[in-house]
């Protein structure tokens, strides 16, 4: 398997299991793993649900700024990797 950098978590929304991510290279799908990693996480999960401004969205592109739920606490500045 290969990991590709695809973002940065901008954000954690405790009560929500939510992460704010900007998506820095390519584009997100739903049904995509990801990797989450940073100084004290590391997990990897299927992308299930995301939304753009409170929308559900099933692609985020380059630049979007996403709420991506998760399955364990993201930190600020984790990096998030596509993995293929």
């Amino acid at each position: 398997m290969t990991e590709t950098r695809i973002g940065t978590v901008t954000h954690y929304y405790n009560h929500l299991h939510v992460a704010g991510v900007v998506i820095t290279n390519g584009d997100l799908h739903k049904g995509d793993t990801i990797h989450v990693k940073g100084n004290t996480s590391d997990f990897e999960q299927k992308v299930e649900s995301m939304q753009i401004d409170h929308e559900v969205v099933e692609v985020a592109k380059s630049g979007d700024q996403i709420g991506l739920m998760v399955i364990e606490y993201a930190r600020e500045h984790d990096t998030v990797y596509m993995v293929t």
